[in-house]
Protein backbone atom coordinates (compact mmCIF):
# COMPACT_ATOMS: atom_id res chain seq x y z
CA UNK A 1 0.00 0.00 0.00
CA UNK A 2 1.51 3.31 -1.52
CA UNK A 3 1.77 6.42 1.02
CA UNK A 4 2.21 9.71 -0.01
CA UNK A 5 5.22 11.63 1.06
CA UNK A 6 4.12 15.79 -0.11
CA UNK A 7 7.48 17.05 1.09
CA UNK A 8 9.49 15.24 -1.51
CA UNK A 9 7.13 15.37 -4.86
CA UNK A 10 9.08 18.81 -5.47
CA UNK A 11 12.09 16.29 -5.33
CA UNK A 12 10.89 13.52 -6.88
CA UNK A 13 8.53 14.11 -9.74
CA UNK A 14 9.17 17.34 -11.05
CA UNK A 15 11.37 16.78 -13.81
CA UNK A 16 9.07 13.59 -14.64
CA UNK A 17 5.55 15.55 -14.37
CA UNK A 18 7.91 18.89 -16.89
CA UNK A 19 8.71 16.43 -19.47
CA UNK A 20 5.22 14.70 -19.68
CA UNK A 21 3.64 18.42 -19.52
CA UNK A 22 5.85 20.41 -22.15
CA UNK A 23 5.10 17.71 -24.48
CA UNK A 24 1.74 18.31 -24.35
CA UNK A 25 1.47 21.81 -23.70
CA UNK A 26 4.55 23.32 -25.81
CA UNK A 27 4.77 26.83 -23.21
CA UNK A 28 7.17 25.95 -20.48
CA UNK A 29 5.72 28.67 -18.35
CA UNK A 30 2.42 27.44 -18.74
CA UNK A 31 4.05 23.73 -17.96
CA UNK A 32 5.30 25.00 -14.61
CA UNK A 33 1.93 26.71 -13.72
CA UNK A 34 0.14 23.27 -14.33
CA UNK A 35 2.85 21.60 -11.86
CA UNK A 36 2.59 23.87 -9.41
CA UNK A 37 -1.40 23.71 -9.62
CA UNK A 38 -1.01 19.86 -9.63
CA UNK A 39 1.30 19.83 -6.44
CA UNK A 40 -1.66 22.07 -4.97
CA UNK A 41 -4.49 20.00 -6.18
CA UNK A 42 -2.97 16.97 -4.51
CA UNK A 43 -2.09 18.81 -1.02
CA UNK A 44 -5.93 19.31 -0.86
CA UNK A 45 -6.52 15.79 -1.82
CA UNK A 46 -3.83 13.97 -0.02
CA UNK A 47 -6.75 12.64 1.92
CA UNK A 48 -8.72 10.86 -0.71
CA UNK A 49 -5.50 8.88 -1.84
CA UNK A 50 -6.41 5.21 -1.13
CA UNK A 51 -2.68 3.95 -1.43
CA UNK A 52 -3.91 1.62 -4.93
CA UNK A 53 -1.53 3.58 -7.14
CA UNK A 54 1.99 5.04 -6.71
CA UNK A 55 2.60 8.27 -5.82
CA UNK A 56 4.09 9.38 -8.97
CA UNK A 57 0.63 7.67 -11.39
CA UNK A 58 -1.55 9.57 -8.68
CA UNK A 59 -0.13 12.91 -9.70
CA UNK A 60 0.14 11.91 -13.06
CA UNK A 61 -3.95 11.42 -12.88
CA UNK A 62 -4.22 15.11 -11.50
CA UNK A 63 -1.77 16.56 -14.02
CA UNK A 64 -3.82 15.04 -16.88
CA UNK A 65 -6.64 16.78 -15.64
CA UNK A 66 -5.05 20.14 -15.32
CA UNK A 67 -4.17 19.93 -19.15
CA UNK A 68 -7.55 18.99 -19.97
CA UNK A 69 -8.42 21.96 -17.80
CA UNK A 70 -5.96 24.06 -19.20
CA UNK A 71 -7.01 23.35 -22.82
CA UNK A 72 -10.73 23.63 -22.15
CA UNK A 73 -10.27 27.21 -21.16
CA UNK A 74 -8.41 28.44 -23.78
CA UNK A 75 -10.77 26.75 -26.20
CA UNK A 76 -13.60 28.34 -24.79
CA UNK A 77 -11.71 31.51 -24.97
CA UNK A 78 -11.78 31.05 -28.84
CA UNK A 79 -15.05 30.38 -29.09
CA UNK A 80 -15.83 33.92 -27.38
CA UNK A 81 -13.22 35.07 -30.12
CA UNK A 82 -14.40 39.10 -31.15
CA UNK A 83 -14.92 40.19 -34.14
CA UNK A 84 -13.42 43.52 -35.48
CA UNK A 85 -15.69 44.38 -39.31
CA UNK A 86 -15.36 47.69 -41.03
CA UNK A 87 -18.63 48.34 -43.05
CA UNK A 88 -19.77 51.14 -45.80
CA UNK A 89 -22.78 51.87 -46.89
CA UNK A 90 -24.65 54.69 -48.79
CA UNK A 91 -26.26 55.65 -45.27
CA UNK A 92 -23.39 55.17 -43.00
CA UNK A 93 -20.05 53.58 -42.43
CA UNK A 94 -17.77 52.75 -39.48
CA UNK A 95 -16.69 49.90 -37.23
CA UNK A 96 -18.68 47.79 -35.03
CA UNK A 97 -17.38 44.56 -32.92
CA UNK A 98 -19.06 41.31 -33.05
CA UNK A 99 -18.77 39.52 -29.61
CA UNK A 100 -19.04 36.13 -29.55
CA UNK A 101 -18.39 35.14 -33.20
CA UNK A 102 -19.95 31.96 -33.71
CA UNK A 103 -17.17 29.20 -34.86
CA UNK A 104 -18.05 27.59 -38.03
CA UNK A 105 -16.83 24.56 -37.09
CA UNK A 106 -19.05 23.71 -34.11
CA UNK A 107 -20.57 20.45 -34.27
CA UNK A 108 -24.22 20.20 -34.70
CA UNK A 109 -26.46 17.94 -32.39
CA UNK A 110 -26.64 14.64 -34.59
CA UNK A 111 -22.56 15.33 -34.20
CA UNK A 112 -23.23 15.26 -30.59
CA UNK A 113 -25.59 12.62 -30.30
CA UNK A 114 -23.36 9.79 -32.67
CA UNK A 115 -20.06 10.71 -30.55
CA UNK A 116 -22.23 9.95 -27.61
CA UNK A 117 -23.76 7.30 -28.66
CA UNK A 118 -20.23 5.56 -29.97
CA UNK A 119 -19.31 6.73 -26.13
CA UNK A 120 -21.58 4.62 -24.94
CA UNK A 121 -21.22 2.09 -27.37
CA UNK A 122 -17.28 2.13 -26.76
CA UNK A 123 -18.21 1.46 -22.45
CA UNK A 124 -20.45 -0.87 -23.34
CA UNK A 125 -17.78 -2.95 -25.02
CA UNK A 126 -15.10 -2.50 -22.64
CA UNK A 127 -17.32 -3.56 -20.36
CA UNK A 128 -17.39 -7.10 -21.72
CA UNK A 129 -13.50 -7.16 -21.41
CA UNK A 130 -12.07 -8.73 -19.04
CA UNK A 131 -10.97 -6.80 -16.40
CA UNK A 132 -7.57 -6.49 -16.52
CA UNK A 133 -7.29 -6.24 -20.01
CA UNK A 134 -9.35 -2.89 -19.77
CA UNK A 135 -7.55 -1.66 -16.87
CA UNK A 136 -4.59 -1.81 -18.69
CA UNK A 137 -6.13 -0.73 -22.42
CA UNK A 138 -7.77 2.06 -20.64
CA UNK A 139 -4.59 3.13 -18.46
CA UNK A 140 -2.21 3.31 -21.34
CA UNK A 141 -4.93 4.30 -24.35
CA UNK A 142 -7.35 6.19 -23.24
CA UNK A 143 -5.29 7.81 -20.23
CA UNK A 144 -2.30 7.94 -21.55
CA UNK A 145 0.28 6.95 -19.12
CA UNK A 146 3.70 6.05 -20.10
CA UNK A 147 4.61 2.28 -20.81
CA UNK A 148 7.15 1.98 -18.03
CA UNK A 149 4.13 2.95 -15.30
CA UNK A 150 1.54 0.78 -16.99
CA UNK A 151 4.50 -2.01 -17.09
CA UNK A 152 5.17 -1.35 -13.01
CA UNK A 153 1.66 -0.84 -11.81
CA UNK A 154 0.57 -4.61 -13.28
CA UNK A 155 4.02 -5.99 -12.75
CA UNK A 156 4.23 -6.84 -17.29
CA UNK A 157 6.86 -6.73 -19.66
CA UNK A 158 6.43 -3.98 -22.44
CA UNK A 159 6.18 -7.43 -25.08
CA UNK A 160 3.17 -7.92 -23.05
CA UNK A 161 1.26 -4.91 -22.82
CA UNK A 162 1.03 -4.79 -26.22
CA UNK A 163 -0.27 -7.96 -26.84
CA UNK A 164 -2.84 -7.14 -23.92
CA UNK A 165 -3.57 -3.91 -25.59
CA UNK A 166 -3.65 -5.58 -29.18
CA UNK A 167 -6.09 -8.16 -27.84
CA UNK A 168 -8.52 -5.55 -26.35
CA UNK A 169 -8.82 -3.35 -29.65
CA UNK A 170 -8.99 -6.31 -31.59
CA UNK A 171 -12.23 -7.56 -29.30
CA UNK A 172 -13.34 -4.05 -28.77
CA UNK A 173 -13.67 -3.97 -32.75
CA UNK A 174 -15.56 -6.56 -33.07
CA UNK A 175 -18.03 -5.57 -30.39
CA UNK A 176 -18.30 -2.77 -32.24
CA UNK A 177 -18.71 -3.60 -35.50
CA UNK A 178 -21.56 -5.90 -34.10
CA UNK A 179 -23.41 -3.72 -32.06
CA UNK A 180 -22.96 -0.27 -33.22
CA UNK A 181 -22.20 -0.49 -36.90
CA UNK A 182 -24.82 -2.16 -37.42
Amino acid sequence: METLNPEKWVDKYADYLYNYTIVRVNDPIVAQDLISETFLAGLKAKKNFKGQATERTWLISILKRKIIDHYRKSNSAKGQAEMHISYKDPDSEGDWLEENASDPFDRTAEDLMENEELRLAILDCMGNLPDRQAEIFTMKTIDGFDTDVVCKEFNITPSNLWVTIHRARKSLMECLEKNWLK
